[in-house]
């Protein structure tokens, strides 16, 4: 009896676990098929909202539904349905006024649109069509950023992403970039990159930054570009600019990084 007691009890168990298993396949089945619907909806609300736009704008949204990704993309959309304003909005260029485009990653998104608003009736002020990252997509890249109009300054950055990029490789890949762009004729500015916190845990550590702005302020001397040193004009308000033990900024830092970058773009226009 004590044997038979005990393969029932054992069965009984194994049907518990396996009904557990299944609730749980089922549950990620459900929250996978209500995420897919609300991602159809999206699209389809912001292909919509695309066909209102003049031909110029919509093909500005096809080069952004290609370079922007699997993050950013979404998060552009989401925006453009509800109405809102971002770093990739398409702008009518003033005929009158120089072109300026910036070239970063998410800190020189975070900061676009302060630009815009300080340069606004001085600088057609556009930025690139997606995160730009580290040096190596700007090699692969540089060309669609760089599009087919005339640029009057080119404002960059390439280092937060590449924290771990070997410098020798930094180094030879950035000055390559460099080379590229002063072939469109452009007055270019290099932004220093911002500070960012230790964190073994992520891999980075606050001197790469320093050591990557180091040998970058050696290429750009070497090529007579201008440097916007971003690093140094924020690291003394880092304590109430900068998130918390972040790489990113909250309104106020990124309104004062784009005020200093403001301020560089319009030196060079002199």
């Amino acid at each position: 009896m004590r044997i038979i007691v005990a393969t029932v009890s054992f069965t009984f168990s194994g049907l518990l676990l396996s009904s557990a298993s299944l609730s749980q396949t089922t549950d990620t089945k459900d929250v996978a098929a209500k995420a897919a619907e609300a991602d159809r909806k999206l699209d389809e609300q912001y292909q919509a909202w695309v066909k209102t736009l003049s031909p110029a704008e919509q093909a500005w949204e096809r080069v952004l539904q290609e370079n922007l990704g699997s993050f950013y993309l979404p998060i552009h959309k989401r925006q453009k349905v509800a109405g809102q304003s971002n770093a990739w909005d398409f702008v009518k260029d003033d005929p009158q006024l120089p072109r300026v485009l910036l070239i970063g990653d998410s800190v020189s998104r975070g900061y676009t649109q302060s630009v815009r608003r300080t340069l606004a009736g001085k600088a057609n002020v556009h930025r690139a069509p997606a995160n730009c990252g580290p040096v190596s997509l700007g090699q692969k890249k540089i060309d669609v950023w760089l599009g087919d109009g005339k640029w009057d300054v080119i404002h960059f950055n390439f280092g937060i992403h590449d924290r771990n990029t070997p410098v020798a490789d930094y180094s030879k890949k950035l000055e390559q970039l460099v080379e590229q762009m002063q072939k469109t004729g452009a007055r270019l500015v290099w932004a220093s990159t911002t500070p960012i916190p230790d964190d073994a845990a992520k891999r980075q550590t606050a001197a790469s930054i320093v050591e990557r702005n180091k040998a970058a302020e050696d290429i750009m001397a070497k090529y007579g570009v201008v440097t916007d040193d971003l690093f140094s004009a924020v690291t003394p308000h880092l304590d109430t600019m900068q998130n918390l033990n972040d790489v990113h900024f909250n309104a106020a830092g990124y309104d004062f990084l784009g005020g200093k970058v403001a301020e560089a773009i319009t030196e060079v226009l002199k």
